[in-house]
């Protein structure tokens, strides 16, 4: 069956602009730091909004955009605790409950962020929680499955992002993008493939998994090893083949970062400019400093800041706390 999913239109980015409004920050670019002789590197700082993570934007417009009579039961997701926390903000605000399936691998402070939120969290193992999120359910939990990825609000959403980088910065060269499921990559590439072609969109992920590659590399999603613990938040098993047709058209190439390069990455936000990022939000800095996203003037998507406190004093000492 056809994907019902759609790219945004100029007129739903400015719906989903107007939707966020007051909620969601615009949020700076900052230039990195760094003396490379090819290329400036420009940090789109998402951590920096409410609950860390640009995740606050699609969900918040994904709630504003459905019909009221779905959510009288309340919501249900599956997520690494990002997109959990939006959209339990989103519901709390509006007086409906939600519900949030985690992976037992996801950091201990977005569970905790969770419950503050008023959120019925449940802890699953990965291929527990990966079922959650490509069935849309989960035993004995009711409420309307808002998908954290594949939905169509949860892409616009996203895209006033593109928005918001192609106003302060119109000359730009590339945007590198943390890849989890897709739908930043396919907001912001929207913007772009729509106003600004020529830039290149790369998708940044890990050496815990690398699903956009094989997926590029085959020309269709495949299943690829996972390893679940230290980047959390992004990476998978597969691209969802729902979301397939639309990263294929926003995607020019995808670069794997190291889990050294990506705590180096991490070290030097907050060194130079006292910038807190989780793993999987960096990973597009230590893709560009790596070369992978060409020279030019790039823009490195840092999509979150929620990291665990004793994993962030590991790596500022010097440590490696993906290694035993």
């Amino acid at each position: 069956m056809p994907s019902l999913l759609k790219l945004p239109t100029g007129e739903d980015v400015t719906v989903a602009q107007a939707n966020i409004h007051g909620v969601a920050l615009r949020t700076p670019l900052l230039k990195l730091l760094v003396d490379l002789p090819d290329r400036e590197i420009y940090l789109k700082l998402e951590n920096l909004q409410p609950l860390g993570s640009f995740k606050i934007r699609p969900a918040v417009n994904a709630l504003k955009t459905m019909d009221r009579g779905l959510l009288r039961s309340g919501v249900l997701t599956a997520s690494a605790g990002n997109f959990g926390q939006g959209l339990a903000f989103a519901a709390r605000e509006i007086g409906i409950h939600a519900t949030v399936i985690v992976p037992d691998g996801s950091a201990a402070n977005k569970g905790h962020a969770l419950a503050a939120l008023d959120a019925k969290v449940i802890r699953v193992p990965f291929d527990d929680w990966w079922t959650a999120l490509t069935t849309r359910r989960f035993p004995g939990e009711a409420g309307t499955f808002v998908h954290p990825v594949a939905e169509s609000a949860v892409i616009a959403g996203n895209a006033t992002i593109g928005a918001e980088i192609l106003e302060d910065l119109p000359d730009l060269d590339a945007v590198v993008v943390p890849f989890g499921g897709g739908g930043l990559t396919c907001g912001i590439g929207s913007v772009m493939r729509r106003l600004k072609p020529a830039v290149r969109m790369i998708l940044a992920e890990s050496e815990a998994a690398q699903p956009a590659a094989a997926a590029l590399a085959n020309g269709r999603p495949v299943r690829v090893p996972h390893r679940q613990g230290f980047v959390d938040g992004m990476g998978s098993t597969t691209v969802l083949e729902e979301m397939w047709p639309l990263v294929r058209q926003n995607a020019d190439g995808a670069a794997c970062a190291s889990f050294d390069q990506i705590t180096e990455a991490i070290r030097l936000l907050a060194a130079r400019h006292h910038v807190i990022a989780e793993p999987a939000g960096v990973a597009s800095v230590a893709a560009a400093l790596a070369g992978h996203a060409g020279s030019g003037t790039i823009v490195c998507i840092i999509s979150g800041g929620n990291i665990d406190a004793s994993k962030l004093g590991a790596i500022l000492d010097g440590k490696s706390p993906f290694r035993s």
